[in-house]
Parts: C-alpha cells; structure tokens; sequence
C-alpha cells in the first residue's frame, strides 16, 4: 500500500491497518516545500538559500494491527536521552553495548530494550516512554497535509514491550490536532523554543515556582516538545500554560533552538579556537566512497580532498565490504545500482554491525522516485543524493552529518589558541 496523502489522510491509513490486523512498517515522508516568502527567522532565512524547508520523514511499527513503536527517521538518541531526565536516569547512551534486537530503522528502540535489560528502566517506565513516543509521533502525522506514505507488509519488531489500539489513539490525538489550532498564530508548532521577552513583568505575574520553572525551560533552547517530555505532559497541556504569557509578550516563541542558530551565524557568541579551525586533530575526517562508475568516484575523491577529507574510492562493492572495516570511516557514500551487491544490500549488510549502526550512510542514485529514498530508508541508509550533483550539493550534505574537512588540517598555533581560549 502507497500513495500521497492528498489523496488519503493518515488517519484512514492507520484504520485501513488496524481493520486487516496487519503487520509491518509505514514509513511517512513530507514532501521539500518552499520557504515562505518574508519569512523572518533564520531557519527560513538559511532553507531559502537552499529553495526548500528539509524534508521530514516518521516510521510506525505494527504488530497485528495495533502500534509497538514509532519515531521519526532522525538517527539521534536526543529524544530517549530527554524521556530518560523523566525519570532523572543520567547514562551515556553512546557508551552502552546495544542490544542485539535493535532493528536498522529503530535504533533507539534497541538502545530503550538495553536499558530495560540492564535494569536501568523499568518495563512501568519502558512502557510509558514507549507511549509517550507513540502519541508525539501521531500527533505529527495526523498534523500533516501533504507528502507520501508506504505500507510494507514484513515481520514484527520484535521483542515488543507493549501494544497500542489505534482507534483510542487517532480519536485521542485527532482532538489535540484540532485544539491546537487555537494557539495559532502565536505558537505554530511543538518544536519551537521559548525565551523569556520581559522577565520583571513574568515575575510580577506568576508564583515563585512557576517563575523558576519558565526560567529552567525558557531558556531559547528547550522545545515545548522537550518540556512535555521532561514535565511528563502531552503538548496540548503545556501550550495552554504558556499561551497567555506569549499573548502578552512576556515570553516570545522562536522558530529553533538558540545553539542551531548560533551554528547558522543568526546569534552572536564568544569567539573560540575552533571556530578558526586551531584545535589539533589526530586525523582528517574519513569518507568511503563505493561506486562502479569512474567519473563519479573522481570526482567525489577530487572535491572532498580538495576541502580537506581523507577519500577513499571504491569502485567493487565487495571489496569495499571488507575494506571499511579497516578505514572505519567517519561517513559513507554508496551508489545504489552496482552489479554484485547492489547498495541496499551492502547497506543493510553494514547496519547489521555495532561497528557500521551509527555511521551515516548515503545513498547516491540516479533515480529520484519515492520508492526508491524508502527502499533507502528501509535497509538503514542515512540520506541519499540524486546524481548528477554539484560540489556544493555534495559539501552541504557532507558537512551536514561529519562537519568541514578543512577543520581538521588548520595549523595549530598555541599561543593563538591560548589568547582566543583566556578571551
């Protein structure tokens, strides 16, 4: 089951898979839109530059028609890192040895599972997380109003912690969709940030509590998705608490954390060595590149080398299979059409080793249809890129996932260092 969500709702997918008790996976995509003309914050500012607002994309689990996990295709573990603060539970997630169950489209669902079984949750606790991340998940599909879906039939996620019914959900959250619209256009979505506008007036007006509260979480970097998460409250219930504070002004409503635009240039901060590129690395930043077509793999070799990355070019996939276990890696590019192995399969072959789950893979592809970015999407692949590209395309997406090659080949200077560190 496919198709575009302008020719059927969300909703009427998921009843479709609770009626035929089915199991497997739906994978959701937004589709690249437009920046908003005007548009004054920099998150729109920096995506004009680029003609699109990034796209989004979402992975629901079935078993039998009813819910065992979802998420959104972002391979970071911030959003389990902000349920575990929940329950005040402080680990490196990145230090765990992840259990073996953890699925190459859920990874976070396997870190979750070596939680429970090293006994640092408990399955109470798995099971509200679980839920909690389910119902956030749902909420941002059932919001939508364009982009593709795809139904594919496949074996369960597998163990599964819990269970959920779908129609209590989608009337549940179909409610909260339409309730939310009240807070419009003052706040427009549960990813946008808080910052305190006039804090004499806010202590004025609210208890001391409350006041520490906003000045915890209203900080420019905290979502109102991070503060339900952390306050164990849906969305809904922390929109109505802030809502009259942001009428009035008192607290104002920015589009994305204040480190990401920092990031971007749009807020000033100290300058620090690293921004000139002086701190000593041990290495360039490593990049495979697998693909059976010359012109393609000189021409990745001469742009990444020419910015400062360590490329290696590979052109048979079988070889490049054993031999980025010796490279190891900062980030891969493979071609997908390859004869042999073609890059699904060695994708999916690397995703099943601890030492390939969390180095981004993209996919480079003369194809550009829907079928194939969730084919990508199924056997773990990070991004794709639609050949043929430019150099500001391949850098852009590069420096996305591993950050700038030049970075790391800067000469290091300790006394510079040292003054920019002291100022």
């Amino acid at each position: 089951m496919q198709g575009k969500l302008s020719e059927i709702d969300i909703r009427s997918i998921l009843q479709l898979i609770e009626l035929g008790q089915r199991t497997g996976e739906l994978f959701v995509e937004t589709y690249p839109v437009q920046p908003p003309v005007g548009g004054g914050s920099p998150f729109f500012q920096e995506a004009r530059s680029l003609q699109t607002v990034p796209v989004r994309s979402w992975f629901v689990f079935f078993l039998n028609g009813r819910i065992v996990y979802a998420s959104d295709t972002n391979t970071s573990l911030a959003r389990l890192t902000d349920y575990l603060r929940r329950y005040k539970i402080d680990v490196s997630l990145g230090s765990l040895t992840v259990s073996s169950i953890a699925a190459v489209n859920a990874p976070e669902y396997g870190y979750l599972w070596t939680l429970l079984e090293n006994h640092t949750l408990t399955p109470v606790q798995g099971r509200s997380i679980i839920q909690s991340m389910v119902h956030e998940v749902l909420f941002d599909l059932l919001s939508l109003h364009q982009g593709s879906f795809i139904f594919e039939l496949s074996p369960a996620l597998s163990p599964q912690l819990t269970t959920l019914e779908i129609g209590p959900l989608l009337a549940k959250i179909m409610t909260q969709v339409q309730e939310w619209k009240q807070f419009y256009p003052h706040i427009q979505s549960p990813d946008q940030c808080l910052v305190i506008a006039d804090m004499e007036a806010l202590q004025a007006t609210v208890s001391k509590n409350t006041f520490n509260a906003f000045s915890r979480y209203a900080d420019g970097k905290t979502s109102i998705r991070q503060m339900a998460r952390y306050l164990n409250r849906d969305i809904l219930t922390v929109a109505r608490a802030i809502y009259s504070y942001v009428q009035k002004g008192v607290i104002q409503v920015t589009d994305f954390p204040v480190s990401q635009a920092e990031e971007s240039g749009a807020v000033s901060r100290p300058v620090r060595a690293r921004d000139f590129g002086l701190w000593h690395e041990a290495r360039k930043l490593r990049i495979v590149c697998i693909d059976d077509g010359v012109t393609i793999r000189q021409t990745v070799e001469h742009i990444l080398s020419q910015n400062g990355y360590e490329v290696t070019a590979i052109a048979n996939p079988l070889e490049a299979l054993s031999l980025v276990f010796q490279i190891k890696p900062d980030l891969i590019l493979c071609d997908i059409a390859m004869p042999e192995l073609d890059g699904y399969e060695l994708c999916g072959m690397l995703r099943k080793s601890t030492a390939f789950r969390q180095i981004p893979i993209v996919m480079l592809t003369g194809k550009d249809g829907f079928i194939d970015r969730v084919k990508a999407r199924m056997v773990g692949a990070t991004d794709y890129l639609t050949k043929p590209f430019g150099e500001s395309e391949l850098l852009m997406l590069v420096e996305k996932y591993i950050g700038r090659g030049y970075e790391n080949r800067q000469p290091f200077d300790d006394s510079l260092a040292r003054s920019l560190q002291d100022g």
